[in-house]
């Protein structure tokens, strides 16, 4: 079937999913967002879903059975072990593109979208990263698009990375060769959401899914209480203000970016009756 430039698809983004709280707000929110948008597609960002740090193997399924096709994770990919076992069973998980390939997993895959092929891609950037260090993202970039491009002409970049300069750079890097870039791992969603020429959209950073009342996505004073000591402590989740953040992208046929849009949706707050391990035992 051959695809006219008119003949548009729709995939909706899913900024970092940050523990219990967002994977709460994913589910009060994305049925809403997938008929108001007319969505075609969805993906989810989901390095930090299961106590704010890493993914497990049950979340990465509650997740894909309410809605999303596909998750990426970043420099936290193997931090759970029932999933880095698991991940061969699991095609619908990505880690990054850019790891050694003795490393579980897959970097980028082909989904369908309907009647169309959609190819996701996770790239790992080289700033800031100490636990997980990837190989040079911008000599990766290329040959996969190569392989991807024989396939589908809609190719999605989720390229998670510290560095705002880094992220603009391979930005630039891709212009006019894919359909989108879209930056992750900060957990605060940038205002600069534009379609580069050549036809591919970009922002620096999606944002987050979860609270908003808090650092992050994670309890405030667990995170103040870190920065006093020096020790980390990410599993206290904050239920204040949740919301599902994200961009929504259209592309033409042809492959190109025809707009990207910002993606800020609250849902409801957990009653006050409801306690946090009530809500946990939901999910």
């Amino acid at each position: 079937m051959s695809i006219k430039i008119s003949d548009s698809i729709k995939i909706l983004y899913i900024a970092e999913i940050v523990g219990k709280t967002g994977i709460y707000a994913l589910k009060k929110g994305i049925s809403d967002l997938k008929e108001q948008k007319k969505v075609d597609f969805v993906i989810a960002g989901a390095d930090g879903a299961t106590g704010g740090n890493g993914l497990g193997r049950n979340h990465a399924a509650y997740i894909h059975k309410l809605g999303v096709q596909v998750l990426t994770a970043g420099e936290c990919c193997f931090y759970k072990k029932d999933l880095v076992e698991n991940l061969g069973k699991t095609p619908f998980v990505l880690r990054p593109e850019n790891l050694n390939p003795e490393a579980p997993g897959s970097g980028s895959r082909i989904f369908k979208a309907g009647d169309r092929k959609v190819a996701v891609v996770v790239l790992l950037g080289q700033s800031g990263f100490e636990r997980l260090h990837g190989n040079n993202p911008f000599s990766a970039l290329p040959v996969v698009l190569e392989r991807l491009h024989q396939e589908t002409p809609y190719v999605i970049i989720d390229f998670h990375a510290q560095a705002t300069a880094e992220k603009r750079t391979l930005f630039a890097a891709a212009a006019g060769r894919c359909s989108a870039v879209i930056g992750s791992h900060t957990r605060v969603q940038t205002a600069d959401e534009r379609v580069l020429p050549g036809g591919t959209a970009v922002i620096t950073d999606a944002g987050r899914t979860g609270s908003i009342d808090s650092v992050g996505g994670n309890d405030r004073a667990s995170r103040i209480q870190e920065y006093l000591t020096g020790i980390s402590e990410w599993t206290k989740d904050s239920w204040g203000k949740p919301e599902l953040q994200g961009v929504l992208i259209e592309i033409n046929g042809d492959g190109t970016a025809r707009s990207i849009e910002r993606i800020r949706h609250p849902v409801p707050e957990a009653p006050a009756s409801r306690t946090p391990t009530s809500l946990e035992e939901e999910i």
